[in-house]
């Protein structure tokens, strides 16, 4: 059925129930009546049109979507089966013998426990993750990723695909192994000098081959296919398992055993083949075998140990995510991996702790390290054994070659490896991944070279228990994430079983082989990294996300304002920006000069609500965002809808921020004719990356959304307004400063290596020249504005600080005041290079009733009681002649040399409207220029003598 016929059903049915509601008001519950018979009808009638259709919602994640090919398993023989099977392996008949033989049952007891231990705990992160929504294809990788995010659920999918591959190879190397040992030259079921050759390693090649090519055709035919098959085999491997068990009870006596004869290290003397002894339920036997005694390994000439048994004995046991590698073709995937993959996991450890009980109190420990497939010799029905072998090896091959093809199919379609990946995604009519499955095949015929089952086993183990470790680690991030949407329907685990899922998979990899684990958790990372530089897909929804808001909401509360201190003061920036496109160079300055603070740029939307039929804000403030990432500068967006743009202002003011972490500083541009540049094009270029996706292209037009610069007449303010919200900065206790001409920053030309430029400050009241001796709040703010400043990488290493110490008159007492100030700065632990200028000529043209004496210099911090006068005094605006204002602008513009950004000191507006244009009229003149300026005003102080 198409999309569109479920959307026609959608439609009706949603027509039928309203004319229905218009007649009856009871709520549609599950019941008896008539009512709920036709609701129960039409609900499976829209299930079953939505069961093969795709309905996506706008993000482009699908609401409900179907696998590619047709759902047919069911718990029993999609979980349950395929799990058992893998667990079961090469363990069972291969090396359950050896295991116990070189560990002694108590360490295998332990080893046992220890690995399934593990495998609960990721049992039981699978059962939840896999219970909290509709689960696709890909299994595990489907679950991680979704969970971790496409950076890490990328590279860790690879990283199980890989062990999916190498898990494979070992159970086909396995089911040779039985082949070889039983039909193989000196095998148990052929006369001396027949059977298949294995003189070389090739022969065992081929027959691996042709082993791996059953599997092939096996998958190639389907999921169903698969499934009846493996329900077949579990029943034969229960069988002949069943056999094992009774043979013991039965043979309850000392039969002699034969050891291979392509085992080296057995004493062989003369015709005499040594023979290892069965004893039967023996208590003696069972003594003899219930400590270690770890030997040389026939099969690799290698001194085992704990950590190379348990890499061989986990390794066979890793089958527990075969289940969820089916989900794409489950019928009820939340439902069937839980109940299958816990069952399954439950028989197999009590099937394994029988029989390793069994082979502890039977068989000599000679016999068991000397010979891997001894029970069929001592079995009631030896082919009973040998079926068992290749039933359950086979099976378990066949299981991870299907699970790890349909990992490398959901890597293609999630599109996370470029093209690379793409024919993996091709498949047949029916759905089953044509090309994932030959790719998956070829990858196996290569591992299959190495040829060793016990060299093949660590690198696995190691692979699987990344895996385990990542699956617990997404389902600890989804559960300390604490999301109202993460509520799995599998409740039985808590974070601590996540935890500890992660630290035995952790421990246990180190212990194999710490070189293995090095090597893949650097290809881990490697991976990440570059799939975190490519445009991936965003509608997973990372849990960093997540995490990293849980994390910032906790701490955002710890920190209290009330505790605050001036040695950690920082600036907290509020940008005001009208139109960004004018407005570039100063978002990065103060991008530049917010020292790790909060900086937010704000912007006021003129309108009333009423107005729109939805807020505008909702739709403008993405592109903001988009214009911040594309820029690279670290800002919150905050946006508003005022009647005007002094409302709107005072509430960014108010609400920006949060917590802790409130503005304390505001930002304007300056208000003046100068004709706006569109500053946007000069930073519109951004470098491309070879590994980048197409989707950079993708940003949004900022030419159609950002409107043109107007020009310097077309303003959204007066003079009296814009005057007006410097007065409302400083009533909500802002500090302000004022930046002008910052169009012509050149941060290039700054940055050039050989030349040097400097940042001048200009710590004086020019308004009230009376006080240049003094250093207040306002002082001390440009001091640290412009030290900042000097902190930020290129700036640092390519400008100056530069201070103007402006002096009546140069005299004998210049020298003294030049080293207090020198000593000030130092006391403040800022570099700078001191200038001194004479005031002289200045204050000739200064016609006011100021005290014209000589001045120390004072600081709050020196001298309390005065400067509380002197800071009121310097803070007032005081009118001033216009000659006067342009003999300062022309001794600013003479020092004006190599000069990169000039701060200025910033009076209080006047109290009084009226005067605003004269207050505004006069900082222009005094900065008539064409150089970036800020003027700069504050309130708290800033800075911090004490250790």
């Amino acid at each position: 059925m198409s999309l569109n016929t479920a959307n026609d059903d959608v439609e009706n049915y949603g027509a039928d129930t309203a004319s229905d509601s218009d007649s009856e008001h009871t709520p549609l519950l599950v019941g008896s009546s008539s009512k709920d018979s036709f609701f129960n009808r039409r609900l499976r009638r829209l299930t079953r049109s939505l069961s093969v259709a795709s309905i996506r919602r706008e993000d482009g994640e699908p609401i409900l979507s179907a696998a590619a090919s047709q759902r047919v398993l069911g718990t029993f023989a999609g979980v349950f089966c395929p799990v058992a099977l893998s667990m079961f392996s090469t363990l069972l008949y291969l090396r359950g013998g050896f295991v116990v033989g070189q560990a002694g049952l108590l360490e295998t007891f332990s080893q046992l426990i220890l690995a399934y231990f593990i495998l609960s705990m990721t049992v039981l992160s699978i059962c939840a993750i896999s219970t909290n929504g509709a689960l696709e294809g890909g299994g595990a990788y489907y679950m991680i990723s979704r969970a971790l995010g496409p950076e890490f659920g990328g590279s860790i999918g690879f990283l199980f695909y890989v062990a999916q591959v190498l898990s494979c190879a070992l159970y086909v190397v396995g089911f040779v192994e039985g082949i070889l040992e039983n039909f193989g030259q000196g095998g148990s079921f052929v006369s001396p000098g027949n059977g298949l050759p294995d003189d070389t390693d090739w022969w065992k090649y081929l027959y691996s081959t042709i082993s791996l090519f059953i599997c092939l055709i096996i998958c190639l035919i389907g999921g169903a296919m698969f499934a009846r098959t493996s329900a077949m085999i579990l029943l034969i491997v229960v069988v002949c398992t069943l056999s094992v068990m009774i043979s013991v009870f039965a043979k309850n006596y000392n039969i002699l055993v034969d050891i291979p004869d392509n085992n080296p290290y057995a004493n062989f003397s003369g015709n005499n083949t040594p023979s290892g002894l069965y004893t039967g339920l023996n208590a003696t036997t069972m003594r003899d075998n219930l400590f270690s005694n770890y030997t040389i390994d026939y099969s690799t000439s290698k001194e085992m140990d704990y950590a190379t048994v348990f890499a061989i004995l986990f390794s066979s046991v890793t089958g527990i995510l075969n289940g969820a590698n089916m989900s794409g073709e489950l019928k009820d995937p939340s439902k069937s991996i839980p109940r299958g993959t816990i069952s399954a996991v439950c028989f197999t450890f009590s099937t394994y702790m029988i029989l390793s009980t069994l082979i502890a109190g039977s068989c000599t420990r000679y016999l068991l390290i000397n010979d891997y497939v001894f029970l069929q010799q001592v079995n009631i029905w030896k082919p009973f054994v040998v079926i068992g072998i290749f039933a359950s090896t086979l099976s378990a091959s066949l299981g991870n070659l299907i699970g790890g093809s349909r990992i490398l199919q959901a890597l293609g379609n999630d599109q996370l490896f470029w093209f690379l990946l793409k024919p993996a995604t091709i498949t047949t009519k029916s759905g089953n991944p044509l090309v994932s499955v030959f790719i998956t095949w070829f990858l196996v015929q290569i591992v299959l070279l190495i040829g060793k089952l016990n060299a093949i086993a660590p690198v696995t183990a190691v692979f699987f228990l990344l895996s385990y470790a990542s699956v617990n680690l997404a389902c600890l991030a989804l559960e300390l994430a604490s999301a109202p949407n993460f509520r799995p329907t599998f409740v039985y685990f808590t974070w601590h079983t996540c935890t500890l899922g992660i630290l035995g998979s952790m421990t246990m990899c180190f212990m194999i082989s710490a070189m293995y684990t090095s090597i893949s958790l650097a290809l881990m990372f490697l991976f990440a990294i570059l799939l975190h530089f490519r445009s991936l897909p965003t509608t997973w929804g990372s849990i960093s996300q997540a995490l990293i808001f849980h994390q910032v909401r906790k701490y955002l509360l710890m920190l209290d304002p009330r505790k605050s201190h001036i040695k950690f003061w920082r600036p907290q920036i509020l940008l005001m920006v009208s139109n960004p496109r004018q407005s570039c160079e100063l978002m990065v300055f103060c991008n530049d000069i917010k020292k790790s603070g909060l900086y937010v740029i704000g912007h006021v939307k003129v309108g009333k609500l009423e107005d729109f039929p939805t807020d505008p804000i909702l739709d403008e403030t993405p592109r903001w965002q988009q214009l911040v990432s594309h820029m690279k500068i670290k800002a919150f967006i905050e946006l508003t809808l005022a009647p005007s743009v002094g409302v709107g202002f005072q509430q960014l003011v108010r609400i920006s921020g949060l917590g802790g972490m409130k503005v304390n500083t505001v930002c304007f541009g300056f208000y003046d004719d100068t004709m706006p540049t569109d500053s946007l094009l000069k930073t519109k270029i951004r470098k491309r990356r070879f590994f980048l996706g197409t989707e950079l292209s993708n940003f949004q037009d900022f030419d159609s959304f950002f409107e043109t610069p107007r020009s310097g007449n077309d303003k959204h303010l007066d003079i009296t307004q814009y005057v007006g919200l410097i007065q409302d900065a400083l009533k909500l206790q802002k500090n302000v400063f004022l930046c002008r001409n910052f169009q012509l920053l050149n941060k290039e030309s700054i940055l050039q290596p050989n030349d040097k430029s400097y940042i001048d400050v200009w710590p004086v009241n020019f308004f009230r020249p009376d006080t240049t001796s003094y250093f207040d709040n306002t002082c001390l703010f440009m001091l640290q504005l412009a030290c900042i400043l000097t902190m930020q990488s290129g700036w640092k290493s390519h400008t100056e600080l530069r201070v103007f110490l402006c002096v009546q008159s140069i005299s004998e007492n210049t020298a003294v005041k030049e080293k207090k100030l020198s000593t000030f700065l130092q006391q403040l632990r800022i570099q700078a290079k001191i200038v001194i200028v004479s005031f002289e000529q200045l204050l000739q043209r200064f016609n006011s009733d100021a005290d014209h004496g000589v001045h120390e210099i004072r600081t709050a911090a020196f001298h309390e009681s005065e400067s509380e006068t002197s800071d009121v005094k310097m803070h007032d605006y005081n009118e001033v002649p216009h000659d006067y204002l342009q003999a300062v602008n022309a001794l600013l513009q003479d020092h004006l040399n190599q000069s990169a950004v000039t701060f200025l000191y910033l009076p209080r507006p006047p109290t009084s409207a009226d005067q605003y244009p004269d207050y505004l009229e006069q900082l222009t003149a005094i900065s008539n220029w064409s150089h970036p300026t800020v003027f700069v005003h504050g309130l708290q102080p800033v800075t911090s003598t004490a250790l």
